[in-house]
């Protein structure tokens, strides 16, 4: 596929070898309240244009040839947030998923979500069935959308479950190993992300993909994820392709 050449701030060039791209990028999408802030504006007007870096993002990484694009939409803590930013985040959501529906035969993205969608409002859980029932048979990249999602309460769901799967009769308790813990998560099927991204400054993975996450190289960068940009990924998809993965070994 060859080379893809953009550029970085000041106009430096970048350049992200296609033949060697991670299989799975993931982005934690945070910044978009400090946003709206610094421009003196309500927070809800922050997680608006947070929502069209998303559109332009993940349309980008299906250019690129990107496999996987797994991104940290609402988490299980985010519920404690005011009543009207929630409220305006899931709309958000639903009018973004309605226009999906209405592109997804000419953009064939796939789309899943991770997360605990059961509080989610009757409206919203047809449009995620829906999405996800249509991108079945797409292939090419995939977006998964975390949503009411947390990474301990991921770990803890699967234990449970496999627990039950013992007591039906169903698993042997020595028999579990990583693999196999690995498809009772909600990223059953998908392979560990390689490359983590975060935006805003923060240095931490706020309880993103916590077991997935084990090996994945990690990038952060001051800008607040409004201000993310194509340039962006492709400078920390350069910044990756320099590394060296040893998993752990010499």
């Amino acid at each position: 596929m060859g080379v893809w050449k953009g550029r970085a701030g000041r106009g430096k060039p970048v350049q992200v070898d296609l033949e060697r791209l991670p299989r799975h990028v993931a982005i934690i999408m945070d910044g978009n309240g400090r946003w709206a802030k610094r421009r003196g504006l309500p927070r809800q007007a922050g997680h608006a244009a947070g929502a069209e870096t998303f559109r332009t993002i993940a349309t980008f990484a299906k250019e690129l040839g990107l496999e996987y694009l797994t991104v940290y939409a609402f988490s299980t803590e985010n519920w404690k947030r005011p009543e009207d930013e929630v409220g305006a985040i899931m709309a958000l959501l639903e009018r973004y998923l309605r226009e999906a529906i209405d592109r997804m035969a000419r953009d064939r993205v796939k789309m899943a979500f991770f997360g605990d969608l059961s509080p989610l409002s009757p409206r919203l859980l047809e449009l995620c069935r829906q999405t996800q029932e249509i991108s079945k048979g797409y292939e090419g990249c995939q977006v998964n959308i975390c949503l009411n999602y947390g990474g301990r309460d991921e770990i803890l769901r699967g234990a449970q479950a496999f627990a039950r799967d013992c007591l039906a009769g169903k698993a042997d308790p020595d028999s579990l190993g990583g693999q196999r813990f690995a498809g009772y998560l909600y990223s059953a099927g998908v392979p560990d992300p390689d490359l983590i991204i975060r935006p805003s400054g923060e240095l931490r993975l706020s309880n993103f993909l916590l077991w997935q996450a084990a090996y994945a190289e990690l990038y952060f960068t001051e800008l607040l994820w409004p201000d993310f940009t194509k340039q962006e990924l492709l400078k920390a998809l350069a910044d990756y392709q320099r590394r060296s993965r040893r998993y752990g070994g010499v």
